[in-house]
């Protein structure tokens, strides 16, 4: 039997389909204790930081004063959130140590709650 090894980009691809996959289940699915809506307080649409403060936020990693920070990933077409919106997401702790320093990235996948 010869190996068989997925070229990088198809590797890429489906690891990209499992996590819009995972927060799809997540935002059409039943709603979780928790919760996952949260406010905007800001949105830098040059550098994608989105910042979300309320009761869903206040347990993840890197809450600071109770305000969520992260790089905001979503689909294409996505309305851009707004101070004051109400917003559907999930987040990903991709902390790590780069060099001897530190490094805490968040990433918060979601889109803005029609009414």
């Amino acid at each position: 039997m010869g190996n068989v090894t997925l070229p990088t980009p198809v590797f890429l691809a489906g690891g990209a389909f499992c996590l819009v996959a995972g927060y799809l289940a997540g935002a059409v699915g039943p709603d979780n204790e928790r919760g996952q809506t949260a406010k905007v307080v800001s949105f830098d649409a040059g550098t994608a930081k989105l910042c979300l403060e309320g009761d869903a936020v206040k347990d993840e990693p890197g809450v600071e004063k109770g305000v969520l920070c992260g790089s905001w990933s979503h689909s294409a077409g996505s309305r851009t959130p707004h101070k004051g919106d109400t917003f559907r997401f999930v987040t990903m702790d991709t902390s790590g140590v780069k060099g001897s320093k530190p490094r805490v990235t968040t990433v918060i996948y979601g889109t803005v709650v029609e009414h």
